[in-house]
């Protein structure tokens, strides 16, 4: 183990519902600003260069550095106080911001500086969402994980649908910078109440001499978190499964606007239309997961989740109008909540806490890959065979992808509560 427990400490301590309010507070406000200045600067881009290319290249931006970092992360976060870390990334990204925010004064409005900070934007991602998805059971009691993981689900699809509006709102009538200098100023908000008011149990530095070990190098930890996942016959099928699910849910993420303006109009308010009502259908479902728990099994939920989700992407390819495409899309959102929040819980709750954060940057590896790479797949497909069709296909695929997880005793055992 990285980490001893101190004797007579728990590991979330006692105050763990205002540690919890604490922490989902000043992350909700950091993820804000980063959602705002995200959007700001795609948006900047595109009416400045008008270019596909460009665009293209964005998109690589915003998520290859946190496909490289996650490995290190992982490791970061199982060897290091994961608080400082959280910290040390909103630091990072709000630091480059402030640059940006000073040059646009200057008037130096440059792509490069904002590909830049598109760069350290996703470098901060994947050192901090490992971290995050270590650092929840660290001050939430087992029992409580899944109802605070559909918390912060709910919170993250309310500020999705808020940050977009914001964002447009202050670009109309606001310079660029100032958003710039909002993401610094709830970055410092949300810093400062971790740095100084979560409180969590402390826990003893790093033994390398622990279990033997004789090297404590990067490389060494990761092989050895590679080996945990691979000795936990659980961890690998759900990594396999979520990859396959995330691969092939990618057409409902991304080519629905693109389907929206074929089938039913070009009108922005349309587009606008379905990115509300699933955000309002996550909110939901992390409102639903928080309330009911899921069932006693997290396999059965997360099984749940992808026949929903499969049977309604069919739907959306069968859609007769807008308004029930709309009910439909709302009805969408209601399933990744169902989905990530059991697996998330299932996670914390049964991988040894001192492999955690590896195991974390694994699905962080994941999540960063295998929705862009369907893309790449199905994006040209796109302009070949109509999106109706890829999307019957697509969905049929995950409505399958349900009947192996509770077919399987390795993940039906895995599922079971240990409380």
């Amino acid at each position: 183990m990285f980490y001893q427990k101190k004797a007579g400490k728990t590991r979330t301590g006692v105050h763990w519902k205002k540690n919890t309010t604490l922490f989902l507070t000043g992350q909700a406000l950091s993820l804000f600003g980063t959602m705002v200045v995200q959007y700001a600067i795609m948006w900047h881009i595109t009416l400045k260069t008008q270019s596909g290319a460009i665009m293209t290249i964005v998109t690589v931006a915003a998520f290859l550095p946190m496909f490289l970092i996650s490995p290190i992360a992982g490791v970061w976060a199982d060897r290091f106080n994961r608080k400082y870390i959280i910290n040390i990334s909103d630091g990072l990204v709000a630091l480059f911001s402030l640059m940006a925010a000073l040059f646009l004064m200057a008037g130096i409005d440059s792509v490069i500086i904002l590909m830049v900070c598109t760069v350290i934007r996703s470098f901060g991602q994947g050192m901090q969402s490992p971290a995050v998805g270590a650092f929840i059971p660290d001050i939430v009691p087992p029992e409580q994980l899944m109802k605070i993981n559909g918390l912060q689900s709910s919170i993250q699809s309310f500020i999705n649908m808020a940050a977009p509006a914001a964002g447009g709102a202050m670009m109309t009538f606001a310079p660029l910078e100032t958003l710039f200098f909002l993401d610094v100023a709830t970055a410092a908000i949300g810093i400062s109440i971790l740095l100084f008011l979560v409180k969590t149990p402390e826990k003893a530095k790093p033994d390398p001499t622990a279990a033997g070990q004789k090297s404590v190098t990067w490389f060494h930890d990761l092989r050895e978190g590679i080996k945990y996942i691979r000795k936990q016959g659980y961890i690998l099928r759900i990594i396999l499964i979520s990859a396959i699910f995330l691969f092939f849910f990618a057409p409902a993420s991304f080519l629905t606007p693109l389907q929206v303006t074929r089938n039913f109009g070009v009108e922005v308010w349309r587009l606008s239309a379905i990115e509300i009502v699933f955000s309002v259908g996550m909110m939901a479902g992390g409102i639903l997961t928080g309330v009911w728990g899921g069932f006693k099994n997290r396999i059965y939920t997360m099984t749940l989740a992808c026949a929903l989700c499969g049977i309604l992407t069919v739907a959306l390819g069968l859609a007769p109008g807008f308004l029930p495409y709309l009910i439909i899309m709302a009805l969408l959102g209601i399933s990744p909540p169902l989905w990530n929040a059991p697996l998330m819980t299932l996670l914390q709750t049964t991988v040894d806490e001192a492999y955690m954060g590896r195991v974390m940057s694994v699905f962080t590896m994941v999540a960063s890959t295998m929705m862009p790479l369907g893309m790449i797949v199905f994006g040209p497909v796109a302009d070949i065979v109509p999106i109706d069709s890829i999307l019957v296909a697509t969905g049929i695929a995950v409505t399958l992808l349900s009947i192996p997880m509770p077919a399987s005793k390795t993940l039906r055992e895995a599922g079971r509560r240990h409380l």
